[in-house]
């Protein structure tokens, strides 16, 4: 595990240097899916977005965000003011759902493997934990133009066929429990054998022992014998 704690961090820079890259298949992915299954509820998913800070200034252009154009049509006024409406246009950031790649990475790279099969483990590993990223996407794209719009949202949610409890239920599932849970599922999967040597190093030296006809004879203890 002292192997996994020295791979990590150069894990974590590698995926946040490439972030823009790292995210593009899963936002190909969710854009796919909020196009075609609700599309009265999204007009457009575009990859990169302003960051913003609390008072609304523009801190920069992250190439890792997501832009979402929806058709939900709200009043963004405050309280007594005249109405405003507008559509509704979160912005999601895909990298809260992603962590698992560089924890996957460093466990991968941890383990005494060959550079064949660390490769084909962490390639395999990347299209799964993409999958559940976009998944996180998704639930959270739902969230925040229905959840997250009040009643004017949850009405376009259950007029789409969607139930805001399942909704609800799906952001919690991608955000809490999927980016923590897959990368240690996905290691012991791939790497049951040397788990067990760790766990039952004893087992690992047993087929070294001779055995049968050719196993060898002990001389007997002093004073044993009558």
């Amino acid at each position: 595990m002292l192997g996994a704690l020295l791979w990590l961090p150069l894990a974590f820079f590698i995926w946040f240097w490439f972030a823009g890259p790292l995210v593009w298949p899963v936002i190909q992915l969710a854009k796919l899916v909020l196009l075609k299954a609700w599309p009265s509820l999204f007009t457009a998913v575009s990859q990169g977005a302003d960051l913003l800070d609390a008072q609304g200034h523009v801190l920069g252009h992250m190439g890792y965000l997501v832009q979402l154009s929806s058709g939900v049509l709200v009043n963004a006024a405050a309280p007594g003011a005249p109405p405003q409406f507008g559509f509704l246009e979160p912005v999601i950031n895909p990298m809260i759902y992603g962590y698992a790649l560089p924890l996957f990475a460093g466990l991968v790279l941890a383990t005494p493997l060959s550079r064949a099969q660390r490769t084909l483990q962490i390639a395999a590993g990347a299209l799964l934990i993409w999958l559940a990223q976009a998944f996180g996407v998704i639930a959270e794209s739902l969230k925040s133009v229905g959840l997250d719009a009040g009643p004017t949202g949850i009405e376009a949610l259950r007029r789409a066929g969607l139930h805001p409890e399942a909704i609800a239920l799906s952001y919690q599932f991608g955000y809490l429990i999927l980016p923590a849970l897959l990368p240690v599922v996905l290691w012991i999967a791939c790497n049951r054998s040397f788990i067990e040597s760790l766990i039952r190093p004893g087992d690992a030296t047993s087929p070294m022992e001779p055995k049968g006809e050719y196993a060898v004879e002990h001389p007997p203890i002093q004073g044993s014998t009558r």
